[in-house]
């Protein structure tokens, strides 16, 4: 399998573990009686998940460049927290599917301007006329799964 293969097939994972990281913790969010609560539950779990990885990866040294970088790159700490935040409370009254798929919908947007604008030193890339009818399509997909 090549690199763009294993990249493919590690982004699809994730994908498919973004739904049932919605549902887990929308799910302990309405057993405890709060998603704030389920938020801060699911964050604990994973810095230990995360940092048993960097320990046994053997990249912790790398935490010491951390104070030099830039503050609007923890910025993306915040939008996590916020989608982690967000989902937990709107997947148990809007829907899961609803709200996957406006999440779905968000991501693809933001993709395409960040793309096209080469955002955060990102390699630019041409927001082609496919590429709009592709997110015109998603867009008219997530209004009728609305409908039904």
């Amino acid at each position: 399998m090549g690199e763009g293969a294993r990249h493919a097939a590690l982004m699809f994972a994730a994908g498919v573990g973004i739904p049932l990281l919605a549902a887990l913790n929308a799910n302990l969010g309405q057993r405890i009686g709060t998603p704030v609560a389920a938020g801060v539950v699911l964050f604990a779990v994973a810095f230990a998940s995360a940092l048993v990885v960097l320990l046994t990866t053997g990249g912790a040294g790398a935490l010491a460049k951390v104070p030099g970088q830039p503050p609007v790159l923890f910025l993306a700490g915040c939008l996590v927290a916020f989608y982690v935040l967000s989902i937990t409370f709107v997947a148990p009254r809007f829907g899961l599917a609803n709200a996957i798929l406006f999440v779905l919908l968000g991501q693809l947007v933001s993709a395409a301007v960040i793309d096209a604008t080469g955002l955060m030193g990102l390699a630019a890339r041409p927001v082609s006329a496919v590429r709009l009818l592709g997110l015109a399509v998603m867009a008219v997909g997530v209004f009728l799964s609305q409908r039904g």
